[in-house]
């Protein structure tokens, strides 16, 4: 059985590219090239902190703690390749794609989209190159914006970066454009009242967004938006087991693990103080509205847009309580983020 708490590990993948034309030219000798590219990365891997999971025929599957050392072993590991003699009519070349991620130990291995995603961005890549996941860290390597791409398996386009370092290939053709299509903003779901939850799922279909999943609980929401990464969540405030902030904790965990999703929190009450620590630590993506707003339906659907867009939305009973008194110099902020997205 998967272990049922999610890790936050990088992922790295790695595959020879163009291995079945290898092979055609090399016959048994291909088995002495994949020896030595397998040994090369091993290494690498190893001593840059990672573990490697799993290593099929051309391919390399390796966890590190943390992507500082994903990167690094995959620069020297291309390093390596670069600097290797290899049979003059067949050069290896190998592809790296790096992601960071929750998933779920099982066995040996691991489990979730995170790993799937960090496939799909290896196998977006070239020979010689390395492509990195905007959810990694790029603070202490240079890399280049090669633009947002549709994933296959993976539920919303992803922007990909190319590592750029001393010894690497430099140049590579276009990667192929994403085509642009009008999709519909997919939502997920929290509050432990079953019949809200409902309620609001049917409203929002019906205005043509797609609810991708609910859940009851910080915890499950939490869950959810690691595998389907909404563009939205919609969250209730209070939540079991407390029924205190488990919704406001919830937002700034998925500010945290996914800052592309938004999220609109639902409130039954106002908590002036709890909106204005929300809005001055998530400045975009970020909504808070009471629970009877969801009524005005044309302005409740608009709300949800402009935040999956990465806008802000806060309820105008909390900007008439800020606007009352004598506001301070976060709570000015806050009206100024406000006059902003209203214009």
């Amino acid at each position: 059985m998967p272990d049922p708490i999610a890790h936050e590990l990088t992922f790295l993948f790695t595959d020879v590219e163009a291995s079945t034309r290898l092979l055609e030219k090399l016959g048994p000798g291909y088995g002495i090239v994949l020896d030595k590219h397998r040994a090369l990365i091993t290494t690498a891997i190893e001593s840059n902190g990672g573990r490697v999971v799993d290593c099929r025929a051309d391919e390399f599957f390796a966890a590190f703690p943390n992507c500082k050392g994903a990167v690094a072993a995959a620069v020297a590991a291309q390093r390596a390749l670069g600097a290797e003699k290899w049979p003059a009519n067949a050069p290896l070349r190998v592809r790296m794609g790096i992601h960071t991620g929750r998933a779920h130990s099982a066995g040996d291995g691991f489990v979730g989209l995170a790993v799937h995603h960090a496939a799909r961005v290896c196998q977006t890549a070239r020979g010689g190159e390395i492509l990195v996941s905007d959810s990694v860290n790029r603070d202490g390597f240079e890399a280049i914006d090669v633009g947002e791409h549709p994933l296959r398996g993976i539920p919303r386009p992803t922007r990909l970066f190319r590592v750029v370092a001393d010894g690497l290939e430099t140049v590579f053709p276009p990667l192929p454009g994403a085509v642009p299509t009008v999709a519909p903003v997919r939502v997920a779901l929290a509050d432990d009242s079953v019949l809200l939850r409902e309620g609001i799922a049917a409203l929002l279909e019906e205005e043509g967004f797609e609810v991708i999943g609910q859940a009851g609980t910080g915890v499950d929401l939490l869950a959810l938006v690691d595998e389907a990464l909404p563009d939205v969540a919609i969250v209730d405030i209070r939540m079991p087991p407390t029924k205190t902030d488990e919704g406001i904790r919830a937002t700034h965990e998925i500010k945290r693990r996914h800052p592309k999703t938004g999220v609109l929190l639902l409130s039954s009450y106002l908590d002036v103080k709890s909106a204005v620590e929300l809005f001055a630590a998530q400045p975009s993506g970020i909504g808070y509205l009471l629970k009877e707003r969801v009524a005005e339906v044309d302005d409740f659907t608009d709300a949800v847009r402009r935040i999956a867009s990465g806008g802000t939305v806060l309820d105008v009973a909390i900007l008439d309580v800020l606007r009352s008194g004598e506001p301070s110099e976060r709570e000015l902020a806050i009206l100024d983020l406000a006059r902003e997205n209203a214009s």
